[in-house]
């Protein structure tokens, strides 16, 4: 009924930390976090077990968006959620995930849990990536990689390694041969010719 429906979105808002009387609003009368909560909203009335982030806080200001992966966390502990996070912020992805995949042109080249994949970067992309980003702890250094050259078509991608024209750690194979996964390290894969 009608009745049963206003009163699970009106649930549905207050799990999210809105208000029942906002069901009523127009959507430009949100904030951008507001509007955030009622995509987590939309999500959770279907009560998944998996909810796909892309992006999920990049267009917030810093302490809404900690607002955001904090509930998202606390919705996660709550309903069993596994989240699979689309993210190009490092510390994003760092807080909230338990396992990273680094994809370079549509294909991943490393995985491992977070804190191994940032504290042992393998792969040059990935090592590349944390170069780039500022170190958790302003005491640490980190080795600075400028990559060079221009990013591959990814509907004309190089061969052998994608990765190869830009790499500073590229040599014969890289160019020819598509490199395999492999383990180095327990929990840690990477598809290089590296290793």
């Amino acid at each position: 009924t009608k009745t049963d429906i206003a009163d699970k979105v009106g649930d549905l808002l207050i799990e999210v930390g809105l208000q029942k009387a906002q069901a009523n609003l127009f959507p430009h009368e949100f904030s951008g976090g507001q509007r955030q909560r009622i995509g987590v909203a939309r999500a959770l009335a279907l009560n998944p077990k998996l909810i796909v982030l892309d992006e999920p806080v990049s267009a917030l200001d810093v302490s809404i968006r900690a607002q955001i992966m904090n509930l998202l966390e606390d919705l996660q502990d709550e309903y069993g959620l596994t989240y699979l996070l689309i993210a190009h912020h490092l510390a994003t992805v760092r807080y909230m995930c338990d396992k990273v995949g680094v994809m370079y042109l549509g294909r991943i080249v490393e995985e491992a849990p977070t804190e191994e994949l940032f504290d042992n970067p393998l792969h040059p992309y990935t090592r590349a990536l944390m170069s780039a980003a500022l170190p958790s702890h302003p005491d640490i250094e980190r080795e600075e990689i400028i990559l060079t050259g221009e990013v591959p078509s990814p509907l004309d991608p190089p061969p052998g390694c994608h990765f190869h024209p830009r790499c500073p750690s590229r040599f014969e194979p890289c160019e020819g041969t598509v490199p395999v996964e492999s383990q180095p390290v327990p929990d840690h894969r990477v598809v290089c010719h590296l290793y």
